[in-house]
């Protein structure tokens, strides 16, 4: 996808200085470290309380009685990188739901792009809204963006600003995460470069193992 998009061949076709306007906060965001930093398995996971789409309340407590939470930290429903790996979580997701867990995704987007986000990738999974990436910041994700970048995205149509209802400019590390029934992390995987995310299909071994008891 990546290629595709750095070439010319998605519909909205960037010229090169802005392509390197984003490979530059990339690897400035990389060169941070800030990632090393981010929790990881076996660090007690902070309890959150956000609103789904349709501004129900979930509780990461509550879920987590009903069995291990699988939750993922994205962007929002501008990011096509995002979108794709939320189809890509959907598709596993009746495999996650077999054992056991319940699997719920994370943006600081307003509840209306959250909806819509589930409309045009058909998931079946809340996205939660967490203004101003607060959530994101416990789990050690939250950043803030460069003001060259956020005008790039902007020139793409992705207005932060509107798109998450908060002119901070910070946006969540793409993170995915294991939570055992415990509240300890059981797999985390923290990428500042949001152009790779795990396959979705390493989540399963590690649920199988909570489910026979064995630590991950």
């Amino acid at each position: 996808m990546r290629e595709d998009f750095e070439n010319g061949r998605f519909p909205l076709v960037p010229n090169r200085e802005q392509l390197d306007t984003m490979n530059r906060a990339t690897q400035t965001l990389l060169d941070s470290g800030q990632a090393d930093h981010a929790l990881r398995a076996g660090d007690t996971a902070p309890d959150f309380t956000l609103q789904d789409a349709d501004g129900i309340t979930v509780n990461s407590r509550e879920l987590l009685t009903r069995g291990p939470l699988v939750a993922t930290f994205y962007r929002g429903i501008w990011c096509p990188y995002c979108n794709f790996d939320l189809q890509a979580l959907e598709e596993v997701r009746p495999e996650i739901e077999v054992r056991g867990a319940s699997l719920v995704a994370i943006s600081p987007q307003t509840p209306a792009n959250s909806r819509k986000s589930q409309r045009d990738n058909k998931l079946d999974f809340p996205i939660l809204s967490d203004p101003g990436a607060a959530v994101a910041d416990k789990f050690g994700l939250r950043f803030s963006l460069p003001a060259d970048l956020i005008e790039v995205y902007r020139q793409f149509g992705a207005d932060l600003t509107e798109v998450n209802g908060d002119p901070s400019g910070v946006l969540p590390m793409p993170a995915r995460y294991v939570i055992g029934t415990d509240g300890v992390i059981a797999y985390a995987e923290v990428n500042p470069d949001y152009t790779r995310r795990p396959d979705p299909s390493e989540l399963l071994p590690v649920l199988d193992r909570l489910r026979a008891g064995i630590p991950a």
